[in-house]
Parts: C-alpha cells; sequence; structure tokens
C-alpha cells in the first residue's frame, strides 16, 4: 500500500429550505438559504479528526454551480488546507458528480461523505467514488475511531437494532451518519481568514443525461372511482340513467316569504324528504 497523501471531505450544497408549493408541488429555492447538510457537516468534522490523528492536510471539495463555492468558504473556516470546487449542473446525477470529483480525489487517504443530502438524496454518490477511486467502501457509518496510519475502526447500524463493526484499510471512501459527530465551533481566526482563502477551481467534465428524466411534475389528483354500468347498454338508455331525465321528481319552486315562512318552508320540506322526523 502507498503512503496515503491527504483527507477528503466531500460536501454538497443544497437548499437547507427549500419552499414547497402545496398545490402544484414545485420546489423553489433560494441560495440564501443554501449550505450543508447535517450529515456533510459530520464528515468534514471526522476529516479533520483523521487528519489531526495521522498528520495529514485536509481538503474539501465540492461540485455544482458557482454559488455552490459559499460552502467551501463555509468549511474554509474550520480549517481545511486546500478547497477544490468542481463546475457541475445543479441536478446532475450522482454518477456524474463521482466521476468529476474522482479524478481530484486520486491518493487521498479517506474520502468523507455524508450519508445524504437534504434534498431527497440517494447517497450513492460515495459508492460510485469508490468505484472510480478503486477503494474500500463503508457507509452509513455512525462512528469511527483512528488506528495507526491508514487503519481505522468503523461502527454501523443495522436491522434488528444490530451494530456491525468493520476495520476500513486506506485508500477508502466512508460516509457517516448525522449523529457520528458535531462540527467543532469555528475559531474567529479562521473566520475571518476563510474570507481571504483561495479556491482551486476546475472544469467538470460534461454532463451526461440521466437516464430518468422528469418532464414535468403535477400535483396529487385521486383516481376516479369506478362505478358500474346501467344494465341496459343502450346509448339512450346510459344516457337517461346519468341524466335522470324521466325520473319522477318534484320541481323547484321560488317561494317568496319572510324569514320565519321561509324557515318553516325549509323544514317543510326536509320532512317531506325524510331528513327531520
Amino acid at each position: 500500500m502507498s503512503e496515503p497523501g491527504f483527507i477528503a471531505a466531500a460536501l454538497k450544497w443544497t437548499d437547507l429550505r427549500p419552499d414547497v408549493d402545496p398545490l402544484a408541488g414545485t420546489v423553489h429555492q433560494d441560495g440564501r438559504a443554501a449550505g450543508f447538510s447535517l450529515a456533510d457537516a459530520a464528515a468534514l468534522e471526522w476529516a479533520l479528526r483523521l487528519g489531526e490523528s495521522w498528520q495529514l492536510p485536509v481538503t474539501a471539495i465540492t461540485a455544482g454551480p458557482p454559488e455552490a463555492q459559499a460552502v467551501l468558504r463555509d468549511a474554509a473556516a474550520f480549517g481545511p488546507r486546500r478547497l477544490v470546487f468542481v463546475t457541475a449542473d445543479h441536478d446532475a446525477p450522482s454518477e456524474a458528480v463521482a466521476s468529476v470529483l474522482a479524478p481530484l480525489l486520486a491518493g487521498a487517504a479517506v474520502v468523507c461523505c455524508g450519508d445524504y443530502s437534504a434534498d431527497r438524496g440517494s447517497g450513492s454518490v460515495p459508492a460510485f467514488l469508490a468505484h472510480h477511486l478503486e477503494a474500500a467502501q463503508a457507509l452509513g457509518l455512525t462512528g469511527l475511531t483512528p488506528g495507526e496510519m491508514g487503519c481505522l475502526a468503523a461502527r454501523r447500524r443495522l436491522d434488528g437494532g444490530r451494530r456491525e463493526h468493520l476495520r476500513v484499510t486506506a485508500p477508502a471512501v466512508i460516509s457517516v451518519e448525522p449523529g457520528a459527530a458535531r462540527l467543532r465551533r469555528a475559531p474567529l481566526a479562521g473566520l475571518r481568514a476563510a474570507r481571504q482563502t483561495a479556491v482551486e477551481v476546475a472544469e467538470g467534465a460534461a454532463a451526461r443525461h440521466p437516464r430518468v428524466r422528469v418532464m414535468r411534475t403535477a400535483p396529487y389528483r385521486p383516481r376516479p372511482k369506478m362505478l358500474p354500468p346501467p344494465r341496459d347498454a343502450l346509448p339512450r338508455a346510459r344516457l337517461l340513467a346519468l341524466t335522470g331525465a324521466l325520473t319522477e321528481r318534484t320541481p323547484p319552486r321560488l317561494a317568496r316569504a319572510s324569514c320565519d315562512e321561509a324557515a318553516d318552508e325549509l323544514i317543510g320540506y326536509l320532512k317531506d324528504r325524510g331528513y327531520l322526523t
């Protein structure tokens, strides 16, 4: 195994408080409320801890539109040595995001990711990254224990309340749950220096269209109620059954009366129809 070079934290820029139209179901995003999720914050914290334990530099990387560089500015306050931004479409599929990040993460000892993003993400970017980097993967971790250089012990939950203990060796890609760690408080000096930290910009490969494209979204409509057809299948009989044209009924009438007389008329009508006794 070659000597690992650095620790990486892969972050995702996403709207943390999207506005959803209750009628149409469309989502309106506002970049002012964007940032990285709690799962990504835990990934950044573990990247910093591994870097301190193994004495390796930490790199924060993200892919997205130009506005996504704000995520790196927020992460710069916590001490990563290198910030890398890769241009990509906001709605790029996970496989495309991993393919543009992988060349810049070659040589990383451990790549830390959040297990899912706040915009209903699939959480599949870490698996695709491990494939492109030909690295080990350990996903959905609830805790880590750094060991000697390039080795760490990991824990993740299983069904039925069980826990699984893993021994992970570098190079590896891991994803952590939001409760795996709490991001430390950024020092004042780091907050001030984050504004001046340089961000490396790399051009991503041409984005490929996803295999499944959403053409349009529409509000929810319940399924129509199935009714049995009339016994007589002739069109005239069906029209008569639907319209009730030949059904005997009391014709409507208009009465001009005072309030008391109108109330008596309504009560009498309800009694005749059987609604009142």
